[in-house]
């Protein structure tokens, strides 16, 4: 089995970036797809971006043109920078693979966008 552990939340101002990292416990030289999905208070969990392993990304549309979803296979990360944040992106952040398998969600890490 493989472990996903989120990292790199925090508080931001409107406008600011934030870079999260999501490091798995094996290699994922070998998984297709990876996605990063987040949840809001009340709401539920969405896909926010996703990878395949060539490279290829596919953002949702709230996300699009802000956010970054790229990999390290050498590091065994995926990583999602986001830009220009605004409080509509307050949430906590979770990496899985894509469809999303419900054994593999971890902590998550919180990102709080707020003045």
């Amino acid at each position: 089995q493989v472990q996903f552990v989120e990292s790199g939340g925090g508080l931001v101002q409107p406008g600011g970036s934030l870079r999260l990292s999501c490091a798995a416990s094996r290699s994922i030289s070998s998984i297709y797809l990876m996605g990063w999905y987040r949840q809001a208070p009340g709401k539920q969990r969405e896909l926010v971006a996703r990878i395949i392993s060539g490279g290829m990304t596919i953002y949702a549309d709230s996300v699009k043109g802000r956010f970054t979803i790229s990999r390290d296979n050498a590091k065994n990360t995926v990583y999602l920078q986001m830009n220009s944040l605004g409080p509509e992106d307050t949430a906590v952040y979770y990496c899985n693979y894509h469809p999303p398998q419900s054994r593999y969600w971890g902590q998550g890490t919180q990102v709080t966008v707020s003045s």
